[in-house]
């Protein structure tokens, strides 16, 4: 990732919400962290460098999406390499169109989640956030009051992005809100030596995102890094998005090629469809949870009209294989002490 310079990055975060008297003085904090010890075949150091290369796939498909029109994103840019800009950064259309459809759905779960507390302080904590951008949306939308946001990754990758989100320190987030950036190996934060996630806050609705992050971990590591949150937030909600269906013949290619490439997904094995994940949810303490794959929300969250925008964006094509590769990831979430119904009942 190249060093991005602060007087090229668009100062956005000097929105002014509304603000109760007691409301706190929002900054940008950041934290160190350290490497858990012992690694299993699913967190070898070298194992854990492809896994950080991904985000750079993610990264360049966010601003391929953004470049043709599938999404508006002001902050894509900030974490792409200036040599992969213009035509070197477009990617296939079903992977343009599954970026789109991935980020809409749960963009939509977080404003399920923020209407449903409205008024109140609120939480959201990503996890293996990478260069997602998501927090600078937030925040650059003036309604979005009273919003703690934290993002956890690996320190190397928490670094790059504490030095871009560094140059608003001395600048207040809407609204008394709070962006902290913790530098931490996930699966060393249930570890009973690893002090608590500086800032975390137990006593106030708090919605988990895990988009491709917990799915790299062991099973029980995995489990382990949700009893965290589900052991000390009582108003609390996860949202998952991870690949299903590894045992068909796209599933076992799709295995095939991320072994190719180095990359395992423990979790893909043992939650390999949407009723397993809601099976995972509601044994982690959760008392609600619903899953639907990204070829379910394509059909049922996007209107005729906004498919028919995309459409006239680029051709696709490839319109089964769409299908295929919509149909082997899936958005699951979870919720209890927070009205998240909307998430059962939303289409267009």
């Amino acid at each position: 990732m190249s060093d991005m310079s602060a007087p090229s990055i668009p100062n956005l975060l000097t929105l002014r919400g509304s603000r109760g008297g007691s409301a706190a003085r929002g900054r940008i904090r950041g934290r160190g962290g350290t490497r858990s010890s012992g690694a299993t075949p699913a967190s070898t150091p070298s194992h854990d460098a492809t896994i950080q290369g991904t985000d750079t796939d993610a990264a360049v498909s966010r601003m391929s999406a953004v470049d043709l029109g599938y999404l508006a994103d002001a902050y894509a840019r900030w974490f792409v390499q200036a040599p992969a800009m213009g035509a070197a950064v477009r990617r296939l259309p079903i992977i343009n169109r599954g970026t789109y459809t991935r980020t809409i759905a749960i963009d939509r779960l977080i404003s399920i989640f923020l209407s449903a507390t409205e008024g109140q302080e609120r939480q959201i904590i990503s996890l293996g956030a990478g260069t997602d951008t998501r927090a600078f949306r937030l925040f650059s939308e003036e309604s979005k009051a009273k919003l703690i946001y934290h993002e956890v990754d690996f320190p190397i990758v928490t670094a790059r992005k504490y030095h871009l989100a560094h140059t608003w320190r001395d600048e207040e987030l809407p609204g008394g809100s709070q962006y902290w950036c913790h530098g931490l190996d996930l699966r060393s934060l249930p570890k009973p030596d690893i002090a608590p996630l500086p800032g975390l806050r137990t006593d106030i609705p708090t919605l988990v995102l895990s988009e491709c992050c917990l799915c790299y971990l062991e099973v029980a590591e995995a489990s382990e890094v949700i009893k965290y949150f589900t052991d000390r937030i009582t108003r609390l909600s996860l949202v998952a998005y991870e690949p299903v269906h590894p045992n068909d013949a796209f599933g076992k290619q799709m295995v095939s090629n991320l072994a190719a490439r180095r990359i395992r997904m423990p979790t893909l094995e043992e939650y390999p469809d949407t009723s397993k994940q809601e099976a995972r949810l509601r044994d982690a303490g959760f008392d609600s949870v619903h899953s639907l794959t990204i070829e379910r929300i394509w059909e049922d969250w996007v209107s005729p009209e906004e498919k028919e925008r995309l459409d006239n964006l680029e051709g696709l094509d490839e319109v089964e294989e769409w299908s295929l590769l919509a149909d082997h990831y899936s958005i699951s979430c979870g919720w209890r002490g927070i009205g998240l119904d909307a998430w059962r009942a939303h289409q267009n």
